[in-house]
Formats: C-alpha cells, structure tokens, sequence
C-alpha cells in the first residue's frame, strides 16, 4: 500500500513540476508570481518526483528479491 502510494506521489509530482516548468516558458508574467519563481518550483517538483520514483523502484526490486530469496528455502 505505502509503495503504490508512493509510485502515485512521484507520478504526481513530476506531471505538476513539468506543466510548471511549461508554464513557466509559455505565461507571461502577470505581477503575481514571475516566470523564475514558477521555473525554480517546476524544478524541484520535478526532482522530488523523480526522487520518490527511484526509491520506489528499488524498493519494489527489494521486495521482489525477499520473496524470491522465501520461495527458494521453502
């Protein structure tokens, strides 16, 4: 359940950073929240995303290899 939450939160995570880093290139500022600050945000929610993704794949590859290692001494 915590890994499927996981793989959902990084997906997530990258989908919103990317369209932030697109917007970013694409909506001219307004005086609201400039182009910078919409980039350095798409960035980094980007980064996360792709962190959680990567813990997520290690630890499903873990997991894999503890139940393999179980159905081999029985």
């Amino acid at each position: 359940m915590k890994l499927k939450f996981q793989l959902l939160t990084s997906a997530v995570l990258i989908i919103v950073g990317c369209g932030l880093l697109i917007a970013g290139f694409c909506v001219p500022p307004v005086g609201i929240i400039d182009s910078s600050v919409l980039i350095a945000f798409g960035e980094i929610l980007t980064f996360v995303g792709a962190i959680f993704g990567i813990d997520y794949t290690y630890r499903f590859k873990v997991s894999n290899n503890k139940s393999e290692i179980k159905d081999d001494n029985k």
